[in-house]
């Protein structure tokens, strides 16, 4: 054998990078207890709060089963708990979920070796939002069968329309990826600080500063660019429009978070 052998180093492609990550993230959700404590609680929450349903000091807070899935109507500014305990509460339970599957990379130091083997931040956040959003779906599935559980239970009545019910659900499960996108954003900016990060995911998941707005400028359909807003025109009277919305502001919202996270991964140290 003469001459010299070189040896090249070929760098896996995007879609091989992130089937890895993907392999990873899915691995560890399934895995994880958190998960399906959380899947448990999302069927809890509705099955509780029909089964306890009272009234509010003015009428009884739900006169129908799917109530709990959606409001009748768009309402950003919150006027009673009824109209706000609906599938968006997932959201916030999800948001703290994300802090905790995150938050555990950095404080058991497995993200030193996750960077080590996959070098590409993007590929760690495209791979975190999607398994997230993914966990946040499965939690929209088992708040609707707790609450259809509860509702048979409770004897509340079903009717509905049932392709604006169907358009009200896709919406709603359709946000999951935007607010999964917004929680792994902020997961990222507070890496250090675990607490912090989870009392931000609590914070934007109710919504607060939208609420704040429209308390301001009303009910105004110019706050569907927000995840909040799109989230709560998933409604009990929604059409393909409202489900097309939903679609592009979740989109829109996952590309710039994860584009954001991605430029500060860049610049800071994971660490």
């Amino acid at each position: 054998m003469t001459g010299t052998q070189e040896l090249k180093f070929v760098s896996p492609g995007f879609f091989q990078r992130i089937k890895g990550m993907f392999g990873v993230d899915f691995y560890r959700l399934f895995h994880t207890p958190m998960y399906y404590i959380f899947l448990v609680v999302a069927a809890v929450i509705p099955a509780m709060i029909l089964s306890n349903s009272g009234t509010d000091g003015v009428g009884q807070l739900y006169t129908n089963t799917w109530q709990i899935i959606a409001a009748d109507a768009p309402l950003y500014v919150v006027g009673s708990i009824g109209e706000y305990a609906n599938m968006n509460m997932v959201f916030i339970f999800g948001g703290i979920m994300v802090s905790i599957f995150i938050g555990h990379d950095y404080k058991s130091g497995y993200v030193k070796q996750i960077f080590t083997t996959h070098a590409k931040k993007q590929d760690y956040i495209i791979s975190k939002s999607i398994t997230c959003a993914f966990a946040m779906v499965c939690m929209c599935v088992t708040y609707l069968l707790g609450a259809v559980g509860a509702g048979l239970f409770s004897g509340f009545s079903f009717e509905t329309e049932t392709g604006s019910l169907l358009c009200a659900i896709l919406g709603k499960i359709i946000m999951s990826l935007g607010w999964s996108s917004l929680y792994t954003f902020l997961n990222i900016i507070f890496r250090r600080y675990f607490g912090v990060s989870i009392a931000s995911s609590f914070f934007f998941g109710t919504g607060i500063l939208i609420i704040g707005v429209a308390a301001i400028v009303g009910n105004n359909a110019a706050l569907n660019i927000f995840l909040y807003g799109s989230s709560v025109f998933a409604c009990l009277s929604s059409t393909i429009l409202t489900v097309l919305i939903c679609f592009v502001c979740s989109v829109f919202w996952a590309v710039i978070y994860n584009v954001l996270g991605t430029i500060i991964l860049s610049k800071c140290d994971v660490y």
